[in-house]
């Protein structure tokens, strides 16, 4: 940072200064002093000129207010900036709190004690609280209303500060003794704090100041301190909040009399006087929150005895005697510029990082990045480097894990938009960095280390082998800066070295593409050649260098030292006759020149004698150390070229970092470009011709020729492209050479410049509409091309017209508006783009309808279809690549899309033998999944009866051997035979399709059935499809004809049960024939079941034993004889062999005429049948 004295406010009658305060908020600016002085200042800046902001803008009192109300000396001004109070009190001990109304200040509230005086008081963070602390001992903490919360008498304690904590939770009270206690927000004492600055130092001693930063603008650090207390003596702590065992120490060897952190905790004001001189002088000294001594600022006067910063940060007032004397600060902001964008890092109180923005200028657009302990930001060409402290989150790389070290900073590698593009992890703090076309620098104070950075740029294939070929280690390297390198040195690198310690730190360092430079605190220079880093030089100053910066060939050093004098120093021995045309003469002496007050400055990256520098809040500008006459801005200056100076008002920036505004980049032009646009205005091209001749600079040349093209002048034109070496140029002013027309060149010199509207005119005009629309064409205008198409007479190029309406169609489309899109793309035929647009706004009857008119094989339709796959259109999809003869990808389609059936009907007419297959892996990866239901639903759908029958009969042996829902189990077994009936109508069609018009019906069948014969290995499957069915159908008959008490009609149905022994365990069989025998008193039937169940094997012979106890208990009572005649045992035979059964009743069927059903083909009673709407068995409708 750099700071100077600007300005200087007398009180009047002389009266002694006690204390200043700064309004942050509303830049109110408050001092007291003797005689009851009380006066609000506020400094504005007032212009009418854009360009002037901030600092360099004129700045006048725009209030100065004395309040009346003090009598004795104002010794305590605060002000409360949340509610725009001011709080102050005199040595008398009376208090005023002072309201703002109507721009004028009144007393609002008076307290006074009568007993003793005020010390000092503060308000808390959000300004709801002040807590005020006396003399004798006596604290008050009171609302911002006027309330009084509490108060405390601390005894025997004499009291000189108070602070409240960032959260309000704790008040550090300081003692006259030096001593500082910790109290809570409601007065409970907690402990004393530890002063370990203090070590060592005897005498009476006096608390200067204690400032708490209450975080509002974030922190520098995550871990950053932020409590400052300082004594009279000169001694300093600051911590991280209030029991910080290791804080850090300044010893500032002053007599401190205040102190103040800046708005955003990155800056402590020390100020006071320094000791041990014969006179005393003045000093402001400023520290970062890490101890590091940032600047000095000298100040006239006797006794200063406050300090206060503006709420920018850029500005600090001082009362001294019976002066404020106001300072500039030009903050050290972490900024750079590349290619166009300003990149610049602030931190937010709601965030632990900086917030790093990559301002593109040239298209007003930022992108933001958020780094973790940021330490520098450093530009060049289009690229930058964020300097940054290595974290635990951040991965390293390989090689530094293998070594064993672990890296504590890193360097990243961004280019202009912020993303990453490389990093290095290195050891050494990089305090200082700078930036090459190849190489990033990076210096500690003992070492520096030189990282060779390759970015991808357009590589043939040829060249890429080469760098992979020439890939040397050396392309990172540590070297020590008392070490002297020859440019040869290969090696591993090293860090160790870089921490041997020296004498004579490093203090900066910079950088061209063949030049190191580096600087050392002693006044010594080093100068090295790049890239293969060797010691050329060493140069000594009497002073030491703070900045420094080469010009573009590398022959002359700015140096900045740390009061602000600029100063030069000849790298290389300028010969007399450089140019040959004597200018050498008028050339300053570097030795001799030196400007003060210096803050920044720039070489021209194109002139090795321009260059320009900011002095206060003035640029200069400097050919051949001469300067021009100032410019008053307070920007940072970011590029020189082309004789133009781009410079950025940073302190804007920073005051709304999220919108950064384009008024903030200003362009400045030197005289000689200003001079020479003035010549060719006003005096002529011939004069003008004359001066950049003595003069010379590509850009005036460039300036001369637009000129000359302007007013037709093609010879002066040709000679200042060829000046300037513009080929194109050139090559522009030869074809304008050979146009005949002094219209057609006027209209081509228009379009040159870039004014289109004019020169199509002027094509019209002249009656030439293709030059026009060529114009429009080049300029990608098809909107204007369309237009010109419609609006002339005679007919137009078709084919041009298409091309335009596709162009639309494309602008829409990239804009994502498919409606237009679709409507340009009608026009202009471009089918693959309508079927995109259709599929986009998802009208899949447009992308149909486009599907039908294409013609076959057309090259779209295969993405066509591929766009009804993803949506699910099997049908539509299996047209389109039909259409375009690819049934492989329909079939594949349909098998995506679980349309099996479909699948295997395109796989049968086309042929194709790999279906079956698939079908089968299909199936067998849904059995492996145990989902057996799917598999044969699967087959179902491909309409592989047989295979889903197959699994349907297992799947219900499966269930019927659990024993549980016999329900369940006949639908399963119900399912399984309608699979086979599916299978027997599929042969006996597919036999119909085969034989038809050959033969009769009789014989189609015979061959169907012969068929089936032959290719059916499970006949006892498809011939007795219904035999589980029925089974279950009669066991849950006779279960419910029981229970409804039909014995008989049961007895008869469990009888037809014996059949089934092959399907229903026997147990169950003759145990239910048993119960319903014996039911219905059928003791003969009962003793043959009971017979049967007492010769079983497969039962235990305790089970077998239990049966024979229970018929003996039986048949002692009732002997095993028939009641009712029943001939049931045998079911009675017809002709043709067994009778059919009821399937409602389970009655054996001796009638003619009986009911069957379409589907089963079982029979039934039609009388019993009349009374259902469906088949008991198969469960189809009797419609």
């Amino acid at each position: 940072m750099f700071i100077y004295l600007s300005k200087k406010i007398a009180i009047p009658n002389n009266i002694r200064l006690k204390c200043v305060s700064w309004n942050k908020d509303q830049g109110f600016i408050a001092c007291g002093g003797d005689e009851g002085l009380l006066k609000v200042l506020k400094l504005e800046t007032q212009t009418d000129d854009a360009k002037l902001k901030g600092l360099a803008a004129p700045s006048n009192l725009s209030m100065n207010q004395t309040l009346e109300g003090h009598s004795g000396a104002v010794q305590v001004v605060t002000w409360n900036e949340q509610y725009q109070k001011l709080t102050t009190s005199d040595q008398n001990g009376l208090i005023i709190v002072w309201m703002l109304y109507k721009g004028c200040w009144y007393e609002e509230m008076i307290n006074n004690r009568n007993k003793s005086v005020v010390r000092s008081m503060s308000w808390n963070a959000d300004g709801q609280k002040i807590c005020i602390v006396y003399e004798d001992g006596a604290v008050i903490v009171g609302s911002v209303d006027g309330n009084r919360i509490w108060g405390k008498e601390l005894k025997g304690i004499q009291l000189a500060h108070v602070a409240w904590s960032p959260d309000s939770k704790i008040l550090l009270f300081g003692m006259a003794n030096g001593e500082i206690h910790i109290y809570d927000n409601q007065g409970n004492f907690i402990m004393k704090m530890t002063v370990s600055c203090l070590h060592n130092v005897t005498g009476a001693i006096s608390i200067a100041g204690i400032h708490w930063y209450a975080g509002s603008e974030g922190y520098v650090e995550p871990d950053c301190p932020c409590l400052a207390i300082c004594f009279d003596n000169g001694r300093c702590q600051v911590m991280r909040y209030e029991s910080d065992e290791s804080p850090v120490f300044i010893d500032t060897l002053m007599n401190v009399a205040s102190i103040q952190w800046n708005q955003c905790g990155s800056v402590l004001a020390v100020a006071g006087s320094l000791r041990g001189m014969e006179k005393e002088v003045n000093v402001v000294q400023f520290y970062t929150p890490f101890g590091e001594h940032l600047r000095t600022l000298k100040v006239p006067g006797k006794q200063m005895t406050e300090v206060a910063w503006e709420g920018g940060g850029l500005r600090i007032g001082l009362a001294v005697d019976s002066y404020i004397y106001f300072a500039n600060i030009r903050p050290d902001y972490k900024w750079g510029y590349c290619s166009n964008t300003v990149v610049y890092a602030y931190t937010k109180p709601d965030r632990l990082e900086y917030c790093v923005v990559f301002w593109d200028t040239k298209n007003n657009e930022k992108f933001v990045k958020y780094v973790k302990s940021l330490m520098s930001i450093t530009t060049s060409g289009d690229f930058c480097i964020l300097a940054t402290k290595a974290d635990d989150t951040h991965p390293q790389e390989d090689a530094d894990v293998e070594s064993g070290n672990n890296a504590m900073y890193v360097l990243v590698l961004c280019n202009s938009i912020g993303t990453p593009l490389d990093s290095k992890y290195i050891d050494i703090d990089p305090l200082f960095v700078t930036m090459t076309k190849t190489h990033v620098i990076a210096a500690s104070k003992e070492a520096f280390y030189t990282w060779q950075y390759r970015v991808a740029k357009k590589l043939t294939a040829m060249e890429i082998n080469q760098v992979s070929r020439t890939r040397k280690e050396g392309r990172e390297r540590v070297y020590h800066i008392d070490d002297s390198p020859s440019g040869t040195t290969e090696g591993p690198l090293d860090f160790a070295k870089a921490f041997t310690a020296t004498r004579d730190p490093i203090c900066c360092i910079t950088a061209t593409d063949k030049t190191l430079i580096v600087g050392r605190e002693s006044g010594t220079i080093h100068k090295y050649s790049l890239p293969n880093v060797a010691l050329v030089q060493k140069y000594s100053l009497n002073y030491r260098a703070y900045q420094l910066s080469l010009n573009c060939t590398s022959s002359r050093l700015a140096i900045i030292d740390i009061s602000g004098v600029l100063t030069f120093l000849d790298l290389e021995v300028r010969s007399s006759s450089d140019d040959g045309s004597g200018s050498q003469a008028g050339t300053g002496d570097p030795s001799k020149f030196e400007r003060k007050d210096v803050w920044d400055m720039l070489w021209a990256n194109d002139n090795p004698d321009l260059f320009a520098m900011m002095e206060k809040t003035r640029m200069y500008v400097f050919r051949n150390l001469d300067p021009e006459e100032p410019i008053q801005t307070s920007g940072y200056i970011c590029n020189f070229e082309d004789l133009e100076i781009k410079s950025v008002l940073l302190d804007e920036i920073m005051k709304d970092p999220e919108r950064p505004n384009k008024d903030y980049l200003i362009n400045f032009e030197i005289r000689s470009l200003r001079d020479s646009r003035a010549l060719i205005e006003k005096v002529g091209i011939e004069d003008a011709s004359q001066f950049i001749e003595d003069n010379p600079h590509p850009r005036l040349w460039r300036l001369l020729a637009e000129a000359a093209l302007q007013k037709l002048d093609l010879k002066t034109a040709e000679q200042a492209f060829v000046r300037c070496k513009d080929y194109q140029g050139i090559e522009f002013v030869k074809s304008l050479g050979n146009l005949q027309s002094e219209a057609m060149k006027q209209a081509e010199v228009a379009a040159y410049f870039g004014r289109f509207e004019e020169a199509e005119r002027m094509y019209l005009d002249m009656d030439r509409r293709d030059l026009a629309i060529s114009l429009r064409i080049k300029l990608g205008d098809w909107f204007r091309v369309l237009q010109l198409l419609k609006t002339g007479s005679g007919d137009c190029d078709d084919a041009l017209l298409e091309q335009a309406y596709n162009a639309i169609g494309d602008y829409f489309a990239d804009r994502q508006k498919w409606v237009n899109a679709v409507q340009y793309y009608l026009q202009g035929r471009n089918q693959e783009r309508l079927a995109e647009c259709y599929y986009m706004l998802e009208d899949y009857d447009g992308l149909e309808r486009l599907a039908s008119s294409l013609p076959e094989n057309h090259k779209l339709l295969p993405d066509i279809g591929q766009m009804f796959v993803t949506v699910g259109m099997c049908e539509q999809t299996v047209n389109a690549y039909l259409k375009c003869n690819q049934p492989k990808a329909a079939v594949d389609a349909c098998v995506h899309l679980n349309q099996w059936n479909k699948a295997v009907e395109l796989a049968k007419n086309h042929n194709m033998k790999e279906i079956n297959s698939l079908l089968a892996k299909y199936a067998s990866h849904l059995l492996e999944k145990n989902k057996p239901l799917e598999a044969v639903e699967l087959y179902r759908k491909a309409h592989h009866f047989l295979e889903a029958a197959k699994l349907m009969f297992k799947i219900a042996d499966e269930e019927a051997k659990r024993r549980t829902r016999p329900l369940r189990v006949k639908k399963l077994y119900v399912l399984a035979a309608l699979l086979v009936e599916n299978y027997h109508s599929q042969v006996k069609t597919s036999q119909q399709n085969k034989a038809k018009g050959k033969t009769s019906e009789a014989t189609s069948a015979l061959a169907g059935l012969l068929e089936e014969d032959a290719t059916s290995s499970d006949n006892r499957m498809v011939d007795s499809a219904w035999r589980g069915a029925e089974a279950y159908h009669f066991f849950l008959l006779a279960q419910r004809q029981l229970y409804e008490g039909y014995m008989v009609k049961a007895m008869k149905t469990a009888l037809h049960l014996r059949d089934y022994e092959d399907i229903i365990p026997v147990v169950e069989i003759y145990s239910l024939l048993a119960i319903c025998s014996s039911a219905n008193r059928a003791f003969s039937t009962c003793s043959r079941a009971f017979i049967k169940l007492e010769s079983l094997e497969s039962l235990s012979l305790e089970q077998r034993q239990l049966y024979e106890d229970l018929a003996l208990e039986i048949f002692t009572k009732h002997s095993p004889k028939n009641n009712h005649m029943s001939g049931l045992d045998n079911a009675p035979e017809g002709a043709e062999g067994k009778l059919p059964t009821c399937i409602v009743t389970g009655w054996t069927i001796s009638e003619y005429q009986f009911w069957m059903c379409s589907v089963c083909k079982h029979c039934a009673l039609e009388n019993e049948i009349g009374s259902h709407n469906f088949c008991p068995l198969c469960h189809s409708s009797l419609a």
